[in-house]
């Protein structure tokens, strides 16, 4: 597996120069045929990729935009370039920074928030023309300071237009789960019937509570763009949604009085009753014994 460690390693790979140690702006039209492989990066990369998108699907689907997609990749990702061992002409261009330009401001604070760092290249986003043209714009404004002598001002400048930037990404994702609608209905309504099969089947009491990441992994979707898309669309976090799934389910069986309130824990995935009993009063308000009394 290649690992990219600097901007320098990285930029000089595709031959281009490093104008600055922390960040580049890297035309990776200018490389010659690379071997495709396994490579790891040690910083950020947001990439946009002249290609046709009616040759990549989300799911099932095609992309419905051909004018260009972004990819973006955060530090310690592997990513595999397939098929691996196969020539190829990389083109595109890519943002590149390193965690260290941002540590201290804001933006170190924040980066976190911009989840799509860590969806998978099928949940890339899709531009329209007037959108890549103000992507376009953001790379060459990072570039004009990225070029310009060293002041006091340069990294204030360069970071404000690197979050100008992923600002303008989080609009443009919001708008990719609006125009995707017809998709997003559909992951909805599988998670709908995988969360009602988990509750309702055996995996419950042998698996234990159903976690995000579990659904995410069934749906073929990265966790975060998973939670994103739930969010989006039922105004839930996912978490919070599987647990009111099974709060519901809870308040029916503590209605079975033929069963224990320890018994009913265990069938629902919690190991141990008090667990179960500190789950549904922070939910409900009151304890599954008080629950049951009032009903």
């Amino acid at each position: 597996m290649l690992i990219y460690d600097t901007i320098k390693k990285y930029s000089e790979t595709f031959n281009n120069k490093t104008l600055h140690p922390l960040i580049n702006l890297v035309d990776l039209d200018k490389a010659a045929p690379l071997i495709r492989t396994k490579f790891r990066l040690n910083f950020y990369a947001v990439i946009i990729k002249e290609s046709h998108c009616g040759d990549l699907r989300y799911g099932n689907q095609y992309y419905d935009y051909a004018e260009g997609t972004v990819v973006f990749f955060g530090p310690g990702q592997i990513i595999t370039n397939e098929p691996e061992g196969e020539l190829h002409q990389p083109y595109g261009t890519a943002l590149i920074f390193h965690p260290d330009l941002i540590k201290g401001m804001s933006l170190g604070k924040q980066i976190h928030e911009y989840s799509f760092f860590s969806y998978q290249s099928n949940e890339a986003l899709h531009l329209s023309e007037k959108e890549k043209e103000v992507v376009t714009t953001c790379f060459g404004n990072i570039a004009t300071e990225i070029e310009q002598n060293i002041d006091r001002h340069s990294k204030k400048l360069i970071v404000a237009n690197l979050e100008l930037l992923l600002k303008y990404c989080s609009r443009f994702y919001d708008r990719q789960f609006i125009t995707r609608e017809h998709v997003n209905h559909g992951i909805i309504e599988q998670f709908e019937q995988k969360l009602n099969e988990y509750l309702l089947g055996e995996k419950l009491k042998t698996n234990g509570v159903p976690t995000v990441a579990y659904f995410a992994d069934e749906l073929h979707l990265s966790p975060n763009y998973f939670g994103d898309l739930i969010k989006k669309e039922t105004g839930k976090t996912a978490l919070e949604y599987i647990q009111l799934h099974l709060i519901d389910l809870a308040k029916e069986r503590i209605f079975d009085t033929a069963k224990s309130l320890s018994e009913i824990s265990y069938e629902l995935g919690f190991k141990y009753p008090q667990h179960f009993t500190r789950f549904f009063k922070q939910k409900v308000g009151v304890s599954p014994n008080e629950y049951r009394g009032m009903n």
